[in-house]
């Protein structure tokens, strides 16, 4: 009996393993100025993509994007990454998700998931949840939570990703 709950739970973590290998999923959701966006449209022409989940009321988050945003130029023209940012702030609040972003002079990609389907298709449950998208669409790291410095070790996995390292 141990043996079979061993090879199921071995067999499990291939398959969460496989998941992650795979490319994201195609959900439909909203830009800041309300068009709709299917989220096959994440991706960089072949270079590395930062996927991060965060709300207006997550100050880690704002703390996280913000570290982001005084990077990203350098970032963007060193290696070429590109950010993402989704909120999964819910209709009711998503009024205020531009205005922020323009206050902040966040200057990377900001997209709306008011019901949640991209959060929940990524299997995102606490934020900030970042991921790490190779030039493919592939998730080849994911994180939650936020520290000062976090951002530097990022960094450096899409520097390797795009043969800077």
């Amino acid at each position: 009996m141990k043996k079979i709950f061993f090879l199921c739970f071995i067999g499990m973590i291939s398959l969460s393993l496989q998941a992650q290998e795979t490319s994201l999923p195609k959900v439909m959701i909203k830009t800041l100025d309300g068009q709709s966006f299917n989220t096959s449209g994440i991706s960089n022409d072949g270079k590395p993509v930062i996927l991060s989940f965060w709300a207006l009321w997550c100050k880690p988050c704002q703390k996280e994007l913000d570290a982001f945003s005084e990077l990203y130029a350098e970032w963007q023209k060193e290696t070429g990454v590109k950010i993402y940012a989704v909120s999964i702030d819910d209709s009711r609040s998503t009024a205020r998700v531009a205005p922020l972003v323009k206050g902040k002079g966040w200057e990377f990609e900001v997209l709306l998931d008011p019901n949640g389907d991209f959060k929940r298709a990524m299997n995102v449950n606490m934020i900030p949840h970042t991921f790490l998208l190779d030039g493919n669409g592939k998730i080849i790291s994911q994180h939650t939570a936020y520290f000062d410095g976090a951002e530097l070790e990022l960094y450096e996995k899409v520097k390797k990703l795009a043969g800077k390292n």
